[in-house]
């Protein structure tokens, strides 16, 4: 009778095991989903006139989205919550965070010329299209291959620098072109070369940026209320840029 009572109650550690780790993989697509949350509050702020509000729920946006990809590898979200496609909720909520709501920044706060405006946001949403609908966005290395529709990154520089409307706009057209050419990108987390040290130099870009984003009330430039920090972002920015630039020369390489 033990035997057989034994016989019966083995399955159910397995059974309890297999229900945490279906609930561990709902638990990241949740979590990936909380993304669409800082977009609504972002859209929320840039209604409210608070640009500096709206680059702070976007940099949320972006935090959840560096996690939410080795979070649902590690609990294998592909095999415990199959009828959930994590990738394309990630293009999702990515197109509203990192390419619409950016646009409607744009558009919102004047950052082009007048009469620019609904072309430089239509130019950001419809470039951006090919780049989420391009089946070679990566490389074999893990590299974007071309530029990856970061506008909500763009933006933020737009913000720090004060740059003017002309300059912004034709860096949007630029960037916009960019998504066409086979110039390598970087992915701070996913490339092999230089990872730790381009994790690390993610980790200070994202320092500096708080401490511009959070510090830049006064209506001043950072550039002459926080130097420091200003010229510290920039620097950081230049070996993100010096790699991208190193790898799209350097040729074909293996992951």
């Amino acid at each position: 009778m033990n035997k057989a009572e034994n016989a019966d109650e083995s399955p159910r550690p397995a059974l309890t095991r297999l229900k945490a780790r279906v609930l561990a993989a709902w638990a990241v697509h949740a979590f990936t989903a909380s993304g669409v949350v800082t977009g609504l509050l972002a859209i929320s702020a840039l209604i409210a006139g608070d640009f500096r509000l709206a680059l702070l729920w976007l940099g949320a946006a972006l935090i959840i989205d560096g996690f939410d990809g080795p979070m649902a590898r590690k609990v294998r979200v592909t095999e415990f919550a199959p009828t959930m496609d994590g990738a394309i909720l990630d293009l999702v909520i990515d197109y509203l965070n990192y390419t619409v709501i950016p646009a409607l920044l744009v558009y919102r706060f004047g950052l082009v010329p007048d009469g620019f405006a609904i072309p430089a946001a239509a130019w950001i949403m419809m470039t951006s299209l090919y780049c989420f609908g391009n089946r070679e966005m990566k490389t074999e290395d893990n590299y974007f291959q071309g530029f990856p529709a970061v506008w909500n990154l763009v933006v933020l520089y737009f913000y720090v620098t004060a740059s003017g409307p002309w300059t912004n706009l034709a860096v949007i057209v630029a960037l916009g072109l960019l998504t066409f050419v086979p110039l390598k990108f970087i992915h701070p987390f996913r490339v092999v070369r230089f990872r730790v040290f381009t994790i690390a130099m993610t980790g200070a870009w994202g320092a500096l940026t708080v401490v511009l984003v959070l510090g830049s009330q006064t209506g001043q430039p950072p550039v002459t209320t926080m130097p420091v920090a200003y010229w510290g972002f920039l620097a950081v920015s230049l070996y993100f840029l010096g790699v991208c630039l190193w790898r799209t020369f350097k040729g074909p390489e293996k992951a």
